[in-house]
C-alpha cells in the first residue's frame, strides 16, 4: 500500500522538459506499433513474427524483455539492502543458464518448429503434459503480469500524482495498445528501443551517484561500516541475501537453489525470453538470440545493483535505515530516493521514460507470451479445433485484451505482498522449476514416458506450493509460519530445489511403470537419439567466428566467470 507520507517524501519536481521527454517516448512506443501492424497478415506474424527476425535484435529483445518493473525496482531494492551479494541473480541465476540455453537447448525448440514451450511438452510427451504446462504457463504470466502492472502503477502514482487505480488503467491501456496492433514484433521493437532508454536513464545515474561518494571504492568503504556492511561488500556467502545463517548451506542454497533449479528452470523452458529467440530468422539466430542477450545481462548489475548500493549512502531516508538496520524499512523505493536527490530537469524525464520503459517491457512480455500460449495451446488444441487462420489471429487479440484487464486484477494481488521480489522468485518455483525438471529429463532420458511427463509436473508444482504455505513469508499472509526458519529469498531457492527433485523423482517412479514411446518417434526430442545434422543451418554458410554460438558461448563463460572472481 503507497502511504500518503511516503508518496510525499518521493514526488519529484517534474518541469515540462520532463513531461515533454515521457510524451515523446510514449509517442515513439504507440507509433512503433502502428507501424508494426502493416506487416501483421497471420497468427505466425502476430505471434512469432513470421520468424524473421535477425538475432541482434531478438538477443535485445531476449534481454529487454526480463528487463522489467521487479528488475529494475527489485534488484536495486536489493542492492541497497543486502549489497553485492545481489550481484549473484546475474552472475549465478542467469547467464550460465542463457548460454546454455543458445548452445544446446535452442536447435531442439526452434527444429521442432513449436510456436510454445507447451508445444513442445506436447510433441515431447502428449497432450496431458501439454495441457498442465499451457495452463500453469497462462496462470503464471497472468500474475508476472499484475506485479509489472503494479510497479507501474505505483511509480506513476507517486511520480505524478495520480491515483492508483486510475494508473493501473492507463498503463494498461498503453501496453495493451501496441500489443494489440502489431503483435510480437511490436512487441520485440518495443523492448530494443526500452534497452537503450533504460541504459540512457541508469546509466548517468550510476555515474553521478559513484562520482558523489568517491567512485566504487568509496562506495565500499562507506557501506562497510553500516549494520552488516561487512558482508554487503562481498558476495559469498550471502547470508544476508539467502536467510541462512550456515554459510556452507547459503552457498548451497545460492549455487544449487538460484544457479541451477530457479535460473535453468527460468532461463531455459520460460517463454516469455524463448518466444524471442523463436522468432528469428534461423536455427543459428536463434540460438545466439540468448547467447548475445547474455553480454548485456552481465552488466546491468552495474546501472542496477550499484544504484541500489548508492542509494545506501547517499539517499538520507535509505541512509538512515541502513546505519540503524531497520528490519521494517520499505527499500523497494530506493531507487527514486536517488532519482529525487540526484536528477537535474531533463536527465529526470528520461529516468521517468527508462522506468516506464522497464515496466511495460516486463508486462508486454508477459501479455504477448500468454496471448500465444492461450490462442494456439489451449484454445485451438482444447476448445475450437479447425478453424482458420483468420480466427485464430482474432482469438489472440481478444486474448490480449483479456489478460491486460486479468493483469489490472492480479496487480492488486501483488499490492498485498509487503516484498514483492519474494513472491517473484516463488512464483518462479512453483512454475518454472517443475517444468524445467521434466523438460530436461525428457531431453536426456529417452526411458521417460508421456504418463511421466504431466504427473511429474503435477507433482513438483503440488510440492512447491506446499513448501511456499509451510514457510514464514513465501506466499505473504496465506504463509502458515510452520517452517519459521524458512524465510526471504531462501525460502523461494527451498521450493524450487523440492519442486524439481519431486518432480524427477515421480517421473522416474511413474516412467518405470510405464511404457515408453518409440525410438524413431522421438528423433528432434532426445539428445541421444537426435542426429546433429538435423541442427544444420544452410542459410549461415561458412559462418565467421561472431556468428558461432558455442564461440560466442565460451567467450561469455570466461567473462562472467572473471567477473564472479573480481567481485569475490
Amino acid at each position: 500500500m503507497i502511504h500518503t507520507a511516503a508518496t510525499s517524501q518521493l514526488r519529484l519536481d517534474a518541469s515540462w522538459v520532463d513531461y515533454l521527454i515521457v510524451a515523446i517516448y510514449f509517442a515513439f512506443v504507440i507509433g512503433i506499433g502502428i507501424m508494426a501492424r502493416r506487416s501483421v497478415s497471420s497468427s505466425i506474424d502476430f505471434f512469432l513474427s513470421g520468424r524473421s527476425l535477425p538475432a541482434w535484435v531478438t538477443g535485445l529483445a531476449f534481454i529487454s524483455a526480463n528487463l522489467g518493473a521487479v528488475e529494475i525496482m527489485g534488484m536495486s531494492a536489493n542492492g541497497a539492502q543486502f549489497g553485492l551479494p545481489t550481484m549473484h541473480y546475474f552472475w549465478i541465476g542467469a547467464v550460465p543458464a542463457m548460454l546454455f540455453l543458445g548452445v544446446v537447448m535452442m536447435p531442439f525448440y526452434y527444429g521442432a518448429k513449436v510456436r510454445s514451450v507447451p508445444e513442445w511438452m506436447r510433441k515431447r510427451f502428449g497432450n496431458g503434459a501439454h495441457l498442465v504446462t499451457a495452463i500453469t504457463f497462462a496462470v503464471a504470466q497472468l500474475l508476472i503480469a499484475g506485479i509489472n502492472l503494479y510497479l507501474l502503477a505505483k511509480i506513476v502514482n507517486i511520480l505524478l500524482g495520480l491515483d492508483l487505480y486510475v494508473s493501473l488503467v492507463i498503463a494498461a491501456i498503453i501496453v495493451l495498445s501496441y500489443i494489440t496492433l502489431g503483435g510480437l514484433s511490436a512487441a520485440i521493437y518495443n523492448e530494443v528501443l526500452q534497452f537503450f532508454v533504460i541504459v540512457a536513464a541508469l546509466l548517468p545515474l550510476t555515474l553521478v551517484g559513484l562520482y558523489k561518494v568517491g567512485g566504487y571504492a568509496g562506495l565500499k568503504d562507506k557501506i562497510a561500516g553500516t549494520a552488516d556492511g561487512a558482508a554487503q561488500v562481498s558476495s559469498w556467502p550471502g547470508t544476508n541475501l539467502t536467510g541462512i545463517d550456515n554459510p556452507v548451506l547459503s552457498v548451497l542454497g545460492i549455487v544449487l537453489g538460484l544457479g541451477f533449479v530457479l535460473s535453468f528452470g527460468y532461463w531455459t523452458t520460460n517463454f516469455v525470453e524463448v518466444q524471442r529467440a523463436m522468432a528469428s530468422s534461423s536455427i543459428s539466430a536463434a540460438q545466439r538470440s540468448p547467447i548475445i542477450g547474455a553480454f548485456p545481462k552481465m552488466f546491468v548489475p552495474f546501472i542496477v545493483v550499484i544504484p541500489g548500493m548508492i542509494a545506501a549512502v547517499l539517499a538520507s531516508e535509505v541512509a538512515k535505515a541502513k546505519k540503524s538496520g531497520d528490519p521494517n524499512f520499505d527499500y523497494n523505493n530506493s531507487l527514486l530516493y536517488l532519482f529525487r536527490d540526484l536528477l537535474p530537469n531533463g536527465m529526470l524525464g528520461i529516468a521517468i521514460a527508462g522506468l516506464l520503459a522497464a515496466f511495460m517491457a516486463g508486462m508486454a512480455a508477459n501479455v504477448s507470451a500468454f496471448n500465444t500460449v492461450f490462442s494456439g495451446d489451449i484454445w485451438q488444441d482444447y476448445v475450437v479445433k479447425d478453424r482458420d487462420d483468420d480466427y485464430y489471429l482474432r482469438v489472440g487479440r481478444i486474448a490480449t485484451v483479456a489478460a491486460t484487464v486479468i493483469a489490472i486484477g492480479t496487480a492488486l494481488i501483488a499490492r498485498n505482498f509487503e516484498n514483492i521480489m519474494n513472491y517473484l522468485q516463488t512464483l518462479f518455483g512453483f512454475f518454472n522449476a517443475p517444468v524445467f525438471a521434466t523438460f530436461i529429463l525428457g531431453l536426456l532420458w529417452k526411458r521417460m514416458t508421456p504418463a511421466a511427463g504431466w504427473v511429474g509436473l503435477v507433482s513438483g508444482i503440488s510440492a512447491a506450493v506446499l513448501v511456499g504455505v509451510l514457510s514464514k513469508d513465501a506466499l505473504g499472509p496465506m504463509s502458515l509460519g510452520v517452517l519459521d526458519g524458512l524465510q526471504g529469498q531462501g525460502a523461494s531457492f527451498v521450493a524450487a530445489g523440492v519442486a524439481f527433485a519431486v518432480d524427477v523423482l515421480v517421473s522416474v517412479l511413474v516412467s518405470t511403470m510405464t511404457i515408453p514411446r518409440e525410438d524413431a518417434d522421438l528423433r528432434g526430442l532426445v539428445y541421444s537419439l537426435t542426429p546433429r545434422s538435423d541442427f544444420h543451418d544452410d542459410t549461415v554458410g561458412d559462418p565467421t567466428w561472431y556468428q558461432r554460438p558455442t564461440v560466442l558461448a565460451g567467450i561469455g563463460g570466461v567473462l562472467v566467470v572473471a567477473l564472479n572472481v573480481i567481485f569475490w
